[in-house]
């Protein structure tokens, strides 16, 4: 098993490894280089997740 990590370049939206692009471009790092090129569905979902939580939002779900 390799120790490499993966990330998703939102500049020239691909992946990397990790002597990529600045950090501030990137998000990650992912296990595989398949999960981060699913990074931007990856974050919509954790967005989604993060404004529906009760927890951390005074608004009721939206509908």
């Amino acid at each position: 098993m390799s120790d490499e990590k993966f990330y998703y370049c939102t500049k020239h939206s691909r992946v990397e490894g990790e002597k990529g692009c600045r950090a501030a471009d990137r998000l990650g790092p992912y296990d595989t280089a398949e999960q981060a090129e699913h990074a931007l569905e990856i974050a919509a979902e954790r967005t989604k997740s993060w404004d529906e939580d009760p927890d951390w939002n005074d608004e009721p779900p939206k509908e």
